[in-house]
């Protein structure tokens, strides 16, 4: 083979920046997924006369999918070519899109989100790879700074867009956008950089490892869905998933700590740095994830904000990171990253213990700026958090780690996602409870209600609006307070890293 199929010259021209568009374009369409459904959760729900919280398994199914299929994306790359990988997955993410737009049932939805998000699980890592094959060395600061762009971009949109489509359109529209996105960046792309194809290493796959990844994650997420519709342990279906889960996740520590290729690489987890820092973005991740899962339902169900409103007021979290993130990132380049970390964190969690004294008496800004605030410290936690894990590690062992983090990561916000709608509607029932007995033990408001001419089912139905608000309001800040503690708590835990002994560049890792 000669030099020049070894390394073909970088694009130049008009080829260049159409390549980059579109794979700029992959990127933030996979990454807008995660966030579009959240402020749509309601409206889906709706749509297929279920409850909001099987409505949370549209964002589950997706992110646990894509969790799943991360560690896979090096294997797939040196067994069938990057290029290759990259416009598969690409043409997979748009017909699971139709797919996912023409469900009439939640299973089938649930179904589409979970090949959806196998398929969208490569594209994030794929371009930024792609990007910078494609750049001159001397542009690879630009290759990089559009991809960051993208995906700092996606997250502000997601909800904006989502909102605006439901208010708008149908639902279905939020997944049917990406049908003509997703084949012109495919097509585009095979035709452009089909020179800058990998080379093919035919390893063997972890057939075992990926089956029992896929059986614990998958009875892990299901008992978290379904527990509470089936009251939990007392049922034998979650008895059974969560026995599963439990042997499951046994069976693949043992496999993978022993297979001589494992899909994941659990080594890597002896470095104590890497190991307290996936902790901590785990914990972080888990917490920011729940709050900003539930603060659309509450917005739409209980503050009588539309998807549009709601999807406007969690924007300011992206748009103020996204203002931000470019400092940051310079700064961790010249700083010991477990000080930003720590601060950013804390900041995060000060900010959620701000949250804990809510009311139903909250104009707009009341809501949007504690979550401006909110958005200021996640670039310190996102940048430091991923440089200080990755420099823990052996550098052979970088992409491995960088696999591990992310599946670590996407994984603990699926479970948060589940767990904090469960016990949210839960601590909603529970303080009504208590709320009915207590709100107008003598009447007084009822008497006052009927005087000022108001019928006896009109004033029972103004009190019982008063008992659910406030129900719906203490859980809300009781669960603001918890994700208050685990941030905080986190942010302790990341002195548990030694001094990082070398730098990673923040923009040149997945």
């Amino acid at each position: 083979m000669s030099l020049s199929e070894k390394s073909p010259q970088p694009l130049t021209g008009w080829q260049l920046w159409a390549a980059a568009m579109f794979l700029s374009m992959a990127n933030l369409i996979a990454i807008l997924d995660m966030t579009i459904a959240n402020v749509s959760v309601l409206t889906i729900a709706g749509g297929l006369a279920v409850t909001p919280t099987q409505g949370t398994w549209v964002i589950t199914s997706y992110a646990v999918a894509e969790a799943i299929t991360v560690p896979l994306t090096g294997w797939f790359t040196q067994r069938y070519g990057s290029v290759r990988v990259f416009v598969i997955a690409m043409a997979a993410f748009g017909l699971c899109s139709a797919l996912a737009g023409m469900s009439s049932s939640l299973g089938f939805l649930v179904f589409a989100r979970v090949l959806q998000g196998m398929a969208g699980g490569p594209l994030m890592p794929l371009s930024q790879t792609l990007l910078l094959r494609i750049f001159p060395k001397e542009k690879a600061g630009a290759a990089t700074g559009i991809w960051a762009m993208t995906t700092l971009v996606g997250p502000v949109l997601g909800p904006i867009l989502g909102g605006w489509i439901c208010d708008n359109y149908t639902w279905p529209w939020i997944f049917l956008i990406n049908l003509p996105i997703a084949a012109a960046c495919a097509w585009i792309c095979w035709k452009i950089l089909r020179p800058y194809e990998t080379r093919i290493v035919r390893n063997p796959i972890d057939v075992v490892g990926f089956v029992l990844l896929i059986i614990w994650v998958g009875a892990l997420q299901i008992m978290l869905d379904e527990g509470k519709n089936l009251d939990w342990f007392s049922s034998s279906i979650i008895i059974a998933l969560a026995v599963t889960a439990a042997v499951g996740f046994s069976a693949f520590m043992i496999w993978e700590l022993t297979a001589e290729h494992p899909i994941v690489d659990l080594r890597v987890f002896r470095h104590r740095g890497f190991s307290a820092a996936v902790l901590t973005i785990s914990l972080t991740f888990a917490g920011f994830f729940a709050a900003n899962v539930l603060t659309p339902l509450w917005l739409q169900s209980f503050m009588a904000y539309t998807a549009t409103d709601a999807g406007m007021t969690t924007a300011w979290i992206g748009i103020m990171a996204f203002l931000t993130a470019p400092a940051v990132a310079g700064m961790s380049m010249k700083m010991d990253p477990r000080k930003l970390v720590f601060v950013g964190v804390l900041w995060l969690g000060l900010m959620t213990l701000y949250r804990t004294v809510a009311t139903t008496d909250m104009t707009y800004w009341d809501v949007a700026w504690p979550l401006m605030l909110l958005g200021l410290g996640m670039p310190f936690f996102f940048i430091p958090s991923t440089a200080a894990a990755l420099a823990s590690v052996d550098e052979a062992e970088t992409n491995s780690a960088a696999g591990l983090m992310n599946f670590m990561r996407t994984l603990a916000g699926a479970i948060a996602t589940s767990m904090v709608t469960s016990y949210w509607e839960d601590e909603i029932t529970r303080n009504r409870a208590e709320l009915v007995g207590v709100i107008d033990p003598a009447q007084m408001t009822y008497v006052q209600l009927i005087e000022q001419g108001m019928t006896e089912p009109q004033a029972m139905a103004v009190l019982e609006r008063m008992v659910t608000e406030q129900s719906v309001m203490l859980a809300t800040n009781e669960l603001m307070l918890v994700v208050s503690l685990i941030l905080i708590f986190s942010a302790f835990v990341i002195w548990l890293v030694p001094k990082p002994t070398r730098t990673i560049d923040p923009s040149a890792v997945h």
